[in-house]
């Protein structure tokens, strides 16, 4: 829960004789990003080179994804990654969630004066994308706050148009004695892509032959023009805690919180014309149109407990009715596709977290009490700080899930996508250690075992379906970053290397991964100018790399095709003047002199040369 400590009248910039106009703006470190775990850090304006690699559709650094050629399309995924903490089936659509904020990816802000962030960036092709935030605290003890990321991109290949919206709203407060906190958020999404299925066979070939003609990406043909898909969304969620004890007894701490999460999730595919040729027979020949929904009511009730010398500990007991499904029954002669996952699941749960000095520990489990939908999780880590700059962590996850909805349910107006499963729980342990180090290096290891995994991927008659694979999947993962400073020049390198011991043709992955950037930084102008300008290398081997299917939203296992081998050198000029942060790009620049052939997913292209420029501007009242 949000935690505030009295603030006085300094704090929030308010003092009571006349400041200066320069002097009239709180330091930045006032400003508080605190996020649903209460993991709370200030906010940042400078500029770094960690900023450049975040100033994407996603705000984060995506190198371990390979972007589509559109603003807002899916990515590849160039890592494996599981969620450990997961006890319960996700709903689907996972390429169409890379952008989908969930529970953990809404923050709460604590500020003294009203704060704007605005984002934004230009696209390959007719649009814009931007994300504008709002947030004000109105006293010491309530903080309100409004965003919308909203991007639109025409593309430059044929019936890849994207237009997303991400509507968040929320707000913190806490009594002034401290013994009430809450922190709630509403959320509305829609994101829809315009879906091509990728080029055709000849377009491929035309690409892939740089054929100077077709360097006008939008004459090469592709596979249909009529269809779209969308994800929507809504959330409300409350989170709350009241303290037993005086909050004034550091000694002893107890206190009772509520977690409270109504979702709605819903993906539609449509489609003017059936293609029978690519993806079988249909019940419709025209306005094809399915829609899979999910409706979740979760709630979580704790109990917690925190005392100097143990720890804190709390203890929690958890109810989710859930409703995930389709309209209608698929009977056919040799099955029944049904149309509802529905049902109410109990767990139970605890976490505990102790530090003494500067080692912690951490801890954290869940258990269904439920047959049908079993799952449980644990995760354990210690970690040890040597100084403020250097610390390691070792830990222990162990999961067990059903997988997705759609892997056990699914329905579509095409014949062959329609199934119902039961498959077994996905169970993954995974052992880690992160060393963080600002004077050696960040370096990240991790070993992966699944068993049971899923996957889909394409049958002896070639339609994409679910498969479990009876072996375990093993997986090793080994990443590490530095930064190097020489006085007005700098370099960041990023290498990540994995291997696959056991799963080769259902796990794929490059084994190597990396990102490096040099680059020249300086004042100009009598400081009044910062700026960052260089260049960034990136480049994976070649892999089988997954395909990607509209109709599902997903990633398909596929052993045919590889991607990859190919460098990628952008050149940006980055500045920083007061708080706005200016970004300048030219994209895949060394494509003007090799050409571009290279693909981000079997049939999908990667992008060509592009210029990218915006900003990041905090505004302060």
């Amino acid at each position: 829960m949000i935690s505030f400590s009295a603030v006085s009248q300094e704090d929030f910039g308010q003092e009571s004789k006349p400041q200066k106009k320069q002097d009239s703006i709180p330091p930045v470190d006032l400003y508080k990003i605190i996020s649903v775990k209460n993991d709370t850090t200030h906010l940042d304006t400078t500029l770094t080179i960690s900023k450049d690699y975040k100033f994407n559709y996603l705000r984060k650094d995506n190198f371990e994804l390979l972007p589509f050629s559109n603003t807002g399309q899916t990515y590849n995924a160039l890592s494996f990654t599981e969620n450990n903490s997961k006890a319960f089936p996700g709903f689907g659509a996972e390429a169409r969630h890379y952008s989908f904020m969930e529970v953990g990816d809404i923050n709460y802000y604590q500020v003294p004066t009203p704060w704007t962030q605005l984002y934004f960036k230009t696209v390959p092709e007719q649009g814009q994308q931007l994300d504008a935030l709002f947030t004000i605290n109105t006293s010491k003890n309530l903080n309100m706050f409004i965003a919308y990321k909203g991007t639109r991109a025409l593309g430059k290949y044929q019936n890849i148009l994207t237009s997303t919206g991400n509507l968040r709203m929320g707000f913190s407060y806490n009594t002034t004695n401290d013994r009430y906190r809450i922190k709630a958020h509403f959320v509305s999404q829609d994101l829809m892509n315009e879906e091509n299925g990728g080029l055709d066979s000849l377009a491929v070939l035309q690409y892939i032959a740089e054929e100077e003609e077709f360097d006008d990406r939008s004459v090469l043909d592709v596979k249909y023009e009529d269809a779209e898909s969308t994800l929507f969304g809504k959330r409300f969620f409350i989170d709350h805690e009241y303290q037993i004890t005086d909050p004034r007894d550091s000694t002893n701490d107890l206190s009772i919180s509520h977690i409270f999460d109504h979702s709605y999730k819903k993906f539609v595919f449509k489609q003017e014309t059936a293609e029978n040729g690519l993806y079988g027979d249909s019940f419709e020949a025209t306005n094809l149109q399915t829609s899979t929904r999910l409706y979740t009511l979760f709630n979580e009730a704790a109990v917690n407990f925190e005392n100097d010398v143990l720890g804190k500990l709390s203890v929690k007991a958890g109810h989710t009715n859930y409703d995930y499904g389709y309209n209608a029954v698929y009977i056919t002669e040799e099955s029944v596709v049904g149309n509802k996952l529905f049902g109410n699941l109990l767990h139970l749960g605890a976490t505990y977290h102790e530090r003494i000095g500067d080692f912690d520990l951490k801890a954290a489990g869940r258990l269904n009490l439920d047959d049908d939908f079993s799952g449980n999780y644990l995760n354990i880590s210690a970690g040890y700080e040597f100084d403020d700059k250097n610390s390691i962590r070792f830990g222990f996850d162990q999961n067990s899930s059903l997988p997705n909805f759609n892997f056990l349910l699914y329905q579509n107006d095409y014949i062959n996508y329609n199934w119902q499963n039961d498959f077994d729980n996905v169970s993954s342990q995974k052992l880690y250690a992160r060393l963080s180090s600002e004077k050696y290096a960040n370096i990240n290891l991790s070993l992966s075992q699944i068993d049971k995994y899923t996957y889909f991927t394409e049958n002896e008659n070639g339609s994409v379906k679910p498969f479990q694979y009876d072996q375990p999947v093993r997986h090793l993962k080994l990443k590490a970053e530095k930064e190097f400073d020489f006085g007005l020049f700098g370099s960041y390198n990023t290498i990540m290397y994995q291997n696959v011991l056991e799963g080769a043709g259902v796990l794929n992955v490059p084994d190597l991964v990396t990102r490096n950037s040099i680059y020249y930084k300086d004042f100009w102008f009598d400081k009044a100018l910062y700026l960052q300008t260089g260049f960034t290398f990136k480049y994976f081997t070649k892999y089988e790399a997954n395909a990607y299917d509209p109709i599902l939203a997903e990633f398909y296992v596929q052993n045919e095709e590889e991607i990859g081998g190919f460098p990628v050198v952008d050149y940006f000029f980055n500045a920083k003047v007061d708080k706005a942060r200016i970004f300048f790009k030219l994209e895949h620049l060394n494509s003007l002199v090799t050409g571009n052939n290279n693909f981000s997913a079997p049939d999908y292209p990667y992008t060509d040369f592009l210029v990218r420029f915006g900003l990041v501007w905090d505004l302060f009242l």
